[in-house]
């Protein structure tokens, strides 16, 4: 082995027999063990050699399978992050362990050769061609060896499984790792973007197109001729497996050419006519196989064959062909305009469609979602897919006009049309089904995207939808039939709604309708029509249909029905034309319908729909929507503590309450609530995509400046926000926030206002770095401001305690902060530093007899330790009295709580502050919100909870002597102090 020290790093190296264990253990089915070993993994994994050791006992045959397995997987999930890495590899290492992956083409377990195959891929990105490499015996040469491995082992295998009439089961097994693992590489150069990858992908389609078209050319003409009875033979199975492999690698190397065959200057050019001749044998590979299988499955159904190796057959046969269809939609998705002009393109489109009307036209058991149907789903899916991005390239036919290749007949089209409406759009008896069980999930479910519904008709269905409209409106809806046909119509209306506005004038007078199914259609439709602008929403019928189908609740109607009405109410007021004063009228029902709909939900989802309505109500009617603030107020709440743990839910409340308060034009103190607890119950005060509580800040600065009747709430809201997201709160509005606490100190504010805003100047020190607060802080003046009020003789008590708190704060935050701060204010205020550094430290003493709480007298001892570490001579001057004797009161409060503490017999009044015995007022009522645990996590790591007060003091003191030049300087502060005052100290500091 490699010595790791000749690598430059100095590492841990792994014993092989320790790792042996480990992995072991980590793969036995005793969670225990797996317990006890998963630490140690982790750690195994930083030490050189652990990777390769892991790809040997994954490769060792011998050792236990789930032992391979584990190794492989912790070697997949670890080792190709850091196949670079000097620390854990060595140039050595990398060699076997490459040379030890070809070794795995006869591997019999799925799992490991899986892991492996993504290992190859992503080791070949980084070093093929030129780290994998083979020396040649002619001239001493090198050659790349991977491609040459793999398909050195598929040529050999592939000639045994073609020229042999029986069936070698390890032969096909590596052929078929051989095939996967050539994928998987295609597959990973496929999606690299660098040059070099590039030249990479160019060389390997140069080595593989010709050869992998001839085996699959091969391959395909013995499948094409497949019986019923050869579908039970194990070579059967086999062909049609390698077969399917084969093609998946050209069709990876086909996509890969096919955006670059556009671009003259990419010299791909070469390669086009080899792209032509596969997409064209592809299309009519695709029509003898899909017609092969539709027989074959045919003549198995009524023969009632159903034996394992037919069904795998079967399965695997549906699968290639499904393969097709992929490469087909890849080819379109990435560029549709030329698809539709490559050759047999359209054709084999048509092919598709045909299939569609085929299986229509047949008996329903015909179409199932399974391998063994005649139709099965996924492959009309496709065909569907096919056909509908087709059809936007497509132009109907004129009369008179050039007929080509793209050009389709008007009987066509009506066919097509009267197809869709008629047999695939309508309710079947499922969906009727879903609705009447679970209301709730069937609006959930149709109303998301899905391919098999988004059919895009276009224009020059117009006419024959024109027609049908007017010939099936006219009809009265008087069984079930005719009210699915309606709604099916309806359905495709909704989808052509932006090609059929000048010809079907939008009046919503379909109002007397008893069938829920109509009536939750004719909801949709007007959602449909709106939004995509068919007509402007300022129509008083539109919201009499919507508001009426929003708040019935007589028969003839349900919870489908009101759903719908809410999404469309959403989609018809988020539009441009949209006019707030035809919709005033309709506005408090509409809000006061969807919080009821939000109550009555059952699921999440309907609920965080409902809420998306409301919001979008709210926004869009602004200021207009202030009169039902406090309805919408009272029933958020509720919701909230019936969400329970759906933060999803609860997200798209907060959403609802900042777009409220955003609106808002007179916040009375409802509003003031509902805006606190959307703070205190919001995990970010950010929502990607909308509003978000940040945006309110700006509003809540305001209201701390000019709304003195509400100050409190406005401060709690305030410190909430800093709870949340202090740096973001302060990196976007530190300036605005500190002026509007000076302006609210300096006002009339009450004293119980100002003590809490002096609190939450507190808390903001604790939970945002002093840059992004001190140079606000100064600006505004809330440090002068300060010094004023410990100047005053008139200031309450109260407050002169709060600063001297604040100012601890601040010291034990960032003390070189507190030097600029005290000398910035003494220019500001023109007093000599002096003068500042005496109103702070006189207050700091007379201020401590006031003090109750002994966590607010550790405060003050560690705030001033830290402004005796400074060294300057202001503070140091205080050392000898006033310094000493606080620092020895707490103390001696110290060593009495703990002693109490550990008496049984300890007075009930004792607080014992170290024991989180905080008053309740610290959480300010969070105790049933987020809050509580932000406010819980600030107190367990305050310093002044996880910080030994006679170690802080200790190191201060000897910071002080460093600072003020040395022992002889500093001594001439303490020689000053009384021998029994030092002797004190001194034992309490050596006794800790």
């Amino acid at each position: 082995m490699v010595n790791p020290s000749k690598l430059g790093v100095v590492t841990k190296v792994v014993d092989p027999q320790e790792l042996y264990q480990v992995i072991t253990q980590a793969s036995s089915q005793n969670p225990a063990e797996v317990h006890a070993s998963s630490k140690r993994v982790e750690e195994l994994l930083d030490y050189f050699g652990t990777f390769d050791g892991l790809h040997e006992i994954a490769a060792t045959r011998s050792v236990p399978l789930p032992v391979r397995k584990q190794s492989i997987i912790q070697f997949k999930n670890k080792a190709l992050n850091h196949w670079k890495s000097r620390k854990l590899l060595s140039d050595e290492q990398r060699v076997r362990i490459r040379s030890r992956c070809m070794t795995f083409f006869n591997e019999e377990d799925d799992t490991i050769a899986e892991c492996n195959e993504v290992i190859v891929a992503k080791i070949a990105r980084q070093d093929y061609p030129m780290n994998w490499l083979v020396p040649l015996m002619v001239n001493f040469s090198i050659r790349p060896s991977l491609l040459a491995d793999i398909m050195d082992v598929i040529r050999t295998n592939l000639e045994v499984l073609c020229g042999s009439p029986i069936s070698d089961p390890r032969s096909t097994l590596a052929l078929r790792r051989s095939l996967a693992l050539l994928n998987s590489v295609l597959k990973e150069f496929s999606g690299v973007k660098l040059l070099a990858g590039v030249n990479t992908m160019v060389k390997i389609i140069d080595q593989l197109h010709e050869v992998m078209f001839a085996y699959y050319s091969k391959l395909s003409s013995m499948i094409s001729a497949l019986v019923p009875l050869a579908l039970s033979d194990q070579r059967t199975a086999d062909n049609l497996i390698v077969a399917h492999f084969i093609y998946k690698c050209l069709v990876k190397m086909a996509l890969w050419l096919w955006p670059r065959l556009a671009q003259p200057e990419s010299g791909f050019a070469k390669l086009e006519p080899w792209f032509l001749q596969l997409f064209q044998s592809s299309t009519g590979q695709l029509k003898i196989l899909s017609e092969l299988r539709i027989n074959l499955v045919l003549a198995l159904r009524a023969s009632g064959t159903s034996d394992r190796l037919t069904l795998l057959s079967v399965d695997r046969l549906t699968r290639h062909v499904r393969v097709f269809g992929k490469f087909f939609r890849r080819l379109q998705q990435l560029k549709p305009d030329k698809f539709v002009q490559l050759p047999t393109s359209n054709q084999i489109v048509l092919y598709y469609w045909d299939r569609v009307v085929q299986a229509t036209n047949g008996p329903p058991e015909l179409i199932q979602d399974a391998p063994t149907a005649v139709f099965p789903v996924r492959f009309l899916l496709q065909a569907m897919v096919l056909f509908k991005e087709n059809l936007s390239r497509w132009t109907p036919f004129r009369k008179g006009g050039p007929k080509t290749e793209t050009t389709l007949s008007q009987e066509f089209v009506e066919d097509a049309v009267r197809l869709l409406v008629t047999r695939f759009i309508p309710l079947n008896l499922a969906d009727l089904e879903g609705w009447m069980s679970d209301p709730e999930e069937w609006v959930n479910l149709e109303d998301k995207e899905n391919d098999q519904w988004e059919y895009e008709l276009r224009v020059y269905v117009t006419p024959l939808l024109e027609t049908t409209f007017k010939q099936i409106i006219a009809q009265p809806t008087v069984d079930s039939a005719s009210v699915i046909q309606k709604e099916a119509l309806y359905c495709a209306i909704g989808r052509c709604a932006t090609h059929l506005r000048e010809v079907i004038p939008f009046k919503a007078k379909e109002t007397n309708q008893y069938y829920p199914i109509i009536k939750r259609r004719i909801a949709w439709l007007i959602g449909k029509w709106i939004s995509d602008m068919c007509s402007p929403a300022n129509d008083p019928n539109v919201w009499d249909i919507l508001i009426h189908l929003l708040r019935d609740r007589g028969p003839g109607t349900d919870s489908v029905v009101r759903l719908t009405a809410a999404t469309a109410l959403r989609e018809c007021i988020d539009t441009v034309n949209f006019d707030i004063d035809v919709f005033v009228p309709y506005l408090p029902t509409a809000v006061i319908e969807l919080v009821k709909l939000m109550g009555e939900a059952d699921t999440m989802e309907a609920k965080q729909r409902l809420a998306k309505s409301l919001n979008v109500v709210i926004e869009c009617a602004g200021p207009r929507v202030t009169p039902h603030a406090q309805m919408i107020s009272e029933g958020i709440p509720q919701l909230w503590t019936a969400a329970g743990e759906e933060w999803l839910f609860k997200a798209q409340l907060l959403v609802v309450v900042t777009s409220l308060v955003s609106v808002a034009i007179n916040l009375d103190e409802d509003a003031l609530n509902l805006w606190l607890a959307a703070v205190r119950n919001s995990s970010s005060l950010g929502y990607a995509g909308g509003p978000g509580l940040i945006d309110l800040v700006p509003l809540a600065v305001s209201l701390l400046s000019n709304n003195l009747d509400l100050l409190g709430k406005i401060v709690s809201i305030v410190e909430s926000c800093l709870f949340v997201d202090a740096p973001a709160v302060l990196q976007s509005f530190a300036q605005p926030l500190m002026n509007a606490f000076v302006k609210a100190l300096t006002g009339q504010a009450i004293t119980t206002n100002q003590k809490d805003i002096l609190v939450c100047l507190q808390f903001l020190t604790q939970l945002a770095p002093a840059t992004l607060w001190g140079q606000a802080m100064h600006f505004a003046g809330l440090f002068s401001h300060i010094i004023n009020l410990l100047n005053h003789d008139d200031s309450p008590p109260i407050l002169l305690t709060e600063c001297i708190y604040l100012l601890a704060r601040i010291a034990i935050a960032d003390r070189q902060m507190f030097l600029q701060l005290v000398s910035a204010t003494a220019e500001t205020m023109n007093l000599p530093e002096l003068k500042i550094w005496e109103a702070v430290l006189d207050h700091w003493w007379r201020q401590f007899d006031h003090m109750s709480e002994p966590r607010h007298r550790k405060l003050a001892a560690l705030g001033i330790a830290s402004l005796v570490s400074t060294g300057r001579p202001e503070v140091l001057d205080r050392l000898p009295n006033e310094i000493f004797n606080l620092w020895t009161d707490v103390f001696f409060e110290v060593k009495e709580s703990k002693s109490l503490a550990e008496n049984e017999d300890a007075s009930p009044l004792t607080l014992h502050w170290d024991l989180d015995h905080v008053p309740q007022s610290y959480y300010a009522d969070s105790e049933t919100t987020v809050e509580f645990d932000r406010r819980k996590t600030l107190l367990d790591n305050d310093p002044v909870r996880t910080t030994q007060v006679t170690n802080y003091v200790a190191a201060a003191l000897q910071e002080a002597e460093r600072t003020c030049g040395g022992i002889h300087i500093f001594n001439q502060y303490i020689s000053k102090t009384d021998p029994t005052l030092l002797k004190q100290l001194q034992n309490e500091l050596q006794s800790e």
